[in-house]
C-alpha cells in the first residue's frame, strides 16, 4: 500500500487563497465498451492546462479526488481516473478490496483506452477544454504516467511521482525504461531518496535511457524522502512537498 487511508495530498502553494470550486463524479466509457469511474474539477481559468490523475494501487481513493481539486485550485483543469473498473466493476470496494489482484490484470490495451476516454474528456468543454494537457501518477500509477509519454495521447508532458522505472522484474515488458526510446514528451520524474523500493541507481538509469533517445527530462530525489513522502500528514517532508508542487506546476505551465 503506497499511502494510508487516511493520508492526504499536500496543499499547493497557492497566492491569495483557494477558489471555491466544484468536482463531479463521472462513469466514463472507453472506445472498447469499458466503464469505469472518473472525478473532474475544471479550473477557473478557461485558458489553464489540464492534467489526467493516475491513482496509486488503491485506485480512484479520496486522496486522488482531493489531489484533483487542489490542481484545480493551483489553476489546472483536473480529471482523476480510476483504472479498476475493467475487473472491479462500478461497485464500492471495502478494505478488503485485494488491489494487487486487479493490478496484475491491467493491460497496455485496456490502460490505453481508459486514459484516451478521460483525456477526452478533460479535453471537452464539460472538462474545461484545454489545449495542453499532461498526466501525473503515483507508484504503480507513477509507471502508468509516465508511459503515457509513447502513447499517440498528445500530451505535452508526463509525471511520475516513485514509478519503478525498471519494472517488477526481468519479465516486467512495460517497464519505463524499456519504452524509453519511444517516449514522445518530456517526462518529470520525482523520487524518494530513501526509497527501499527504487534506489537513486535505478532513476539514474531512467534519466540516461531518455538522455540517449533525446527525451527532455528531469529526475528529481530527495534526499530523505521515503516512497509515498506526497503527503499532507508527512510534515517532516514539506520542504519536498512544496518543491515538489512548484516543479509540477511549472512543468505544465500553470
Amino acid at each position: 500500500m503506497c499511502y494510508p487511508n487516511d493520508a492526504r495530498p499536500p496543499l499547493p502553494p497557492i497566492a491569495g487563497g483557494a477558489p471555491d470550486l466544484e468536482g463531479t463524479d463521472l462513469v466514463l466509457e472507453a472506445a472498447d465498451g469499458n466503464r469505469f469511474h472518473a472525478y473532474s474539477v475544471p479550473a477557473q481559468d478557461p485558458d489553464a492546462p489540464g492534467i489526467m490523475v493516475i491513482p496509486d494501487v488503491r485506485g480512484l481513493h479520496p486522496f486522488y479526488r482531493d489531489l484533483a481539486m487542489r490542481f484545480a485550485q493551483a489553476g489546472v483543469h483536473a480529471i482523476a481516473l480510476d483504472f479498476y473498473g475493467r475487473t472491479a466493476g462500478l461497485d464500492e470496494r471495502d478494505e478488503d478490496f485485494d488491489a494487487m489482484a486487479h493490478v496484475l490484470q491491467l493491460t497496455v490495451d485496456g490502460l490505453g483506452d481508459d486514459t484516451a476516454a478521460a483525456l477526452a474528456y478533460l479535453r471537452s468543454p464539460e472538462g474545461g477544454a484545454p489545449r495542453r494537457t499532461f498526466s501525473v501518477g503515483f507508484c504503480v500509477g507513477g509507471r502508468i504516467s509516465f508511459n503515457q509519454a509513447w502513447r499517440d495521447h498528445g500530451l505535452e508532458g508526463v509525471i511520475g511521482f516513485y514509478g519503478g522505472p525498471m519494472g517488477r522484474g526481468p519479465d516486467d515488458d512495460t517497464a519505463p525504461i524499456r519504452f524509453a526510446r519511444e517516449y514522445r514528451c518530456p517526462v518529470l520524474g520525482l523520487f524518494g531518496g530513501a526509497d527501499k523500493h527504487i534506489p537513486a541507481s535505478d532513476v539514474e538509469r531512467f534519466g540516461a535511457a531518455l538522455d540517449e533517445a533525446g527525451v527532455r527530462n528531469e529526475m528529481v530525489i530527495y534526499d530523505g524522502a521515503p516512497h509515498s513522502f506526497f503527503d499532507r500528514t508527512a510534515e517532516e517532508h514539506q520542504e519536498a512537498c512544496d518543491d515538489a508542487w512548484l516543479r509540477m506546476l511549472a512543468f505544465v505551465g500553470a
